[in-house]
């Protein structure tokens, strides 16, 4: 924003120790900028150029505090690679480690497509790799100079990176955009990989309008239709109560390792908990009695993101469950196989310190890849070659999948099936609907009654 509302005050001399420097201070808009020169005479030239500047009736930028027109050419100097640096430390006191780690790689994709040319650049999967673990990881850039491993990376990109002016360029907008949609190698993102690239693209493009560097978003005259997202699961991921058994039999049998995962799986299935949920659920969480049903009350969960994108250093920082308030809990009955499975878990491997059923043999924090590993391998254990190249049980979310199907399927109401999975009504039944069974043969045999003769 510009404004008149300016004074131009005298040449202050700071007389110090070793040095003797003139300060020049002026107002605007009741904000007090300055700038220290070596000598009176640089001093006295700066003031009378903001004083010829004003007696031109430019008005003042209040952010920056310079004649529009200087702002005007400063802003036009900013580079993307420095905008979306500064974009990330506005927004990253907010967000949680994941969302920081999301928001870090949509940046790095952009950043790599907006340079100026590629002679010279270094090898992509590198470059990307110290734009992530040190441009875009406010942690490791307050801690000093990037490594030796990104030092030249980072100086290349900076170096080539385009002024941010320059995505008001359709070609230059539409090499951005189609980073978001296309992998370097030409394949393009799965739809939730292009959503968050775009989402942080976008964002970046949001906050240059915000401060004046651009004007609108160039993205809006692209009219090349994104990805298709669908949120319906297929329900050929769905295992039965026979397989889901048989795969957690199978986990067991993958060594040590493996025989700490069972009740793990055990969990998602019977319960309908999301991994992340699963990594928080601690013993007294649990209702866990000798005989019959138990409960599971829990109000946090545990994703693992890495202590780089953590304030405390944690690799899984504890959060609220996912759509909903912090400290709001949420009850799951706990079927008697699940009862028995926990129990039987706690009896030989214990818990950690605070109370948590699943961690590490030496007490860490437990990776995606670890327990996707095992799950792997038992699906190859348990299943035909041609249900395991399937899209059955694929991935331990599945299980997941695959609880809340049964529970619609044996008649549960709606709403108490929401309720224990973490879902609304209506994104229950929509993500759901392909995998309730006996519509289509219910509907049918009304047809059938309302065309008969």
């Amino acid at each position: 924003m510009n404004t008149f509302d300016v004074r131009i005050w005298s040449i202050l001399t700071r007389v110090r120790t070793k040095k003797t420097t003139y300060q020049l201070r002026w107002v605007v808009s009741k904000r007090i900028f300055s700038a220290d020169f070596d000598t009176k005479a640089l001093a006295d030239s700066r003031r009378a150029e903001l004083l010829l500047a004003q007696r031109r009736g430019e008005g003042f930028d209040t952010e920056s505090g310079l004649p529009e027109s200087e702002a005007r050419k400063h802003k036009s100097d900013v580079t993307w690679y420095d905008h979306a640096v500064a974009f990330l430390d506005m927004k990253w006191p907010a967000l949680e480690a994941g969302s920081r780690r999301a928001l870090a790689t949509s940046l790095a994709t952009a950043t790599l497509a907006l340079v100026t040319d590629q002679r010279g650049m270094p090898d992509y999967d590198d470059a990307f790799t110290a734009l992530v673990n040190w441009s875009f990881n406010r942690h490791a850039r307050m801690a000093g100079d990037p490594s030796a491993e990104f030092a030249a990376a980072i100086d290349w990109v900076r170096g080539h990176s385009v002024p941010i002016t320059a995505l008001r360029e359709p070609r230059t907008a539409r090499a951005a955009y189609d980073a978001t949609t296309t992998s370097p190698s030409g394949q393009p993102y799965a739809a939730n990989t292009y959503k968050n690239k775009v989402k942080g693209l976008n964002g970046a493009i949001k906050y240059a309008i915000e401060l004046d560097l651009l004007e609108r978003n160039p993205l809006d005259r692209i009219s090349t239709p994104p990805p298709r997202t669908t949120t319906v699961v297929d329900s050929r991921v769905v295992i039965n109560p026979t397989q889901a058994r048989t795969l957690l039999a199978a986990v067991g049998q993958q060594g040590t390792t493996g025989a700490r995962y069972v009740a793990f799986f055990a969990t998602m299935y019977f319960a309908a908990l999301r991994p992340s949920e699963v990594l928080a659920l601690r013993k007294q969480d649990c209702f866990l009695p000798e005989n019959g049903w138990g409960r599971l009350r829990f109000a946090e969960s545990s994703p693992y993101a890495g202590g780089a994108w953590t304030d405390s250093g944690d690799d899984s920082p504890r959060k609220a469950l996912k759509h909903r308030a912090k400290h709001e809990s949420r009850n799951v009955p706990a079927h008697p196989e699940l009862v028995a499975h926990l129990r039987a878990h706690i009896e030989k491997f214990g818990t950690a310190r605070d109370g948590r059923l699943f961690v590490r043999a030496n007490g860490g924090d437990i990776r995606y890849a670890t327990f996707a590993n095992i799950w792997s391998m038992a699906r190859k254990a348990a299943f035909s070659s041609e249900q395991f190249f399937s899209p059955l049980g694929k991935r331990p979310y599945d299980l997941r999948h695959a609880a809340v199907s049964t529970w619609l399927n044996a008649g549960v109401s709606a709403p108490q099936v929401a309720e224990w999975a973490g879902h609304s009504v209506d994104v229950l039944l929509s993500v759901y609907a392909k995998c309730i069974d006996g519509h289509e043969q219910r509907d049918i045999r009304r047809i059938e009654d309302q065309l008969r003769d």
